[in-house]
């Protein structure tokens, strides 16, 4: 069998998040587009491991398995051009990091699904996303201006897109603990909370307003979507929506990281 990463590679990276080939790694953008970049990883983490729920749970099962392809290539693509970006000397070292703990979600993730390996798979996603996070917040302090904190932000919100969605995806597998209920509470309101940061940004063009105006419309919809009784779930409405919010505040990060 092709290994799917391998596929993703021949098939070319159409996720809409995406924006350079893979074979790319030229150091071409600037701090702002840089922290946008690095954002964007800390959601890669937590889109691998709804991709393979969904897989394991066919749910979706092409999407997800397109997503899960390029987001592999994609992660390891935008981590080669961090690398030659960062002269920071703390900054290189926490992409070592990253690039370390890199290796398990990988090997997980390129490999046939299985049940059985879904906890170590957002056990190991869990720890990148925090080392991912902590490289954010470093290129952020570099930039110093309200523009990089806005970067972040927005780019958070893509991150917690995706990992209620991997939450989602773990209690409708039957997982049955109790922390990814707690879990998935608190980044549902952290999301409500950042996004009303966001609307209220003086930044705001009027195309940002406008997205986000979509956002919180979509938000408002999830929101009453994604109601369930006790063992009643809907993950296929849960993941296409997740996944329409999560284009859109890709969109908004953009645009903050293209600000003058």
């Amino acid at each position: 069998m092709i290994n799917r990463f391998l596929i993703a590679l021949f098939c070319g990276l159409s996720l809409l998040i995406g924006d350079l080939p893979a074979a790319q790694a030229e150091v071409d953008f600037n701090i702002s587009e840089a922290i946008n970049k690095a954002g964007r990883q800390r959601m890669l983490t937590q889109r691998i491991v709804k991709s393979y729920l969904q897989m394991g749970q066919d749910v979706r099962y092409r999407v997800a398995n397109k997503h899960l392809n390029e987001s592999v290539a994609l992660f390891e693509q935008q981590l080669a051009q961090l690398k030659a970006f960062t002269q920071d000397p703390e900054t290189q070292r926490g992409l070592e990091l990253v690039e370390k703990l890199w290796i398990p979600v990988k090997t997980i993730a390129t490999g046939s699904v299985q049940r059985e390996q879904a906890q170590a798979l957002r056990e190991s996603a869990e720890k990148l996303l925090v080392a991912a996070h902590q490289v954010v917040l470093m290129l952020a302090d570099q930039s110093g201006t309200n523009q990089g904190h806005l970067v972040n932000i927005a780019g958070r919100q893509r991150m917690l897109t995706q990992r209620m969605g991997n939450l989602y995806m773990m209690m409708s597998w039957k997982f049955d603990d109790e922390v990814y209920k707690k879990d998935y509470a608190t980044a549902t309101e952290e999301f409500e909370k950042a996004l009303q940061e966001l609307n209220g940004a003086n930044e705001n063009t009027q195309e940002i307003g406008n997205i986000l105006t979509q956002v919180n419309q979509n938000w408002s919809m999830y929101k009453l979507s994604n109601r369930m009784g006790d063992g009643e779930y809907v993950p296929g409405l849960v993941a296409r929506m997740l996944d329409k919010i999560l284009v859109q505040m890709n969109d908004v990060a953009g645009l903050y990281a293209a600000l003058p």
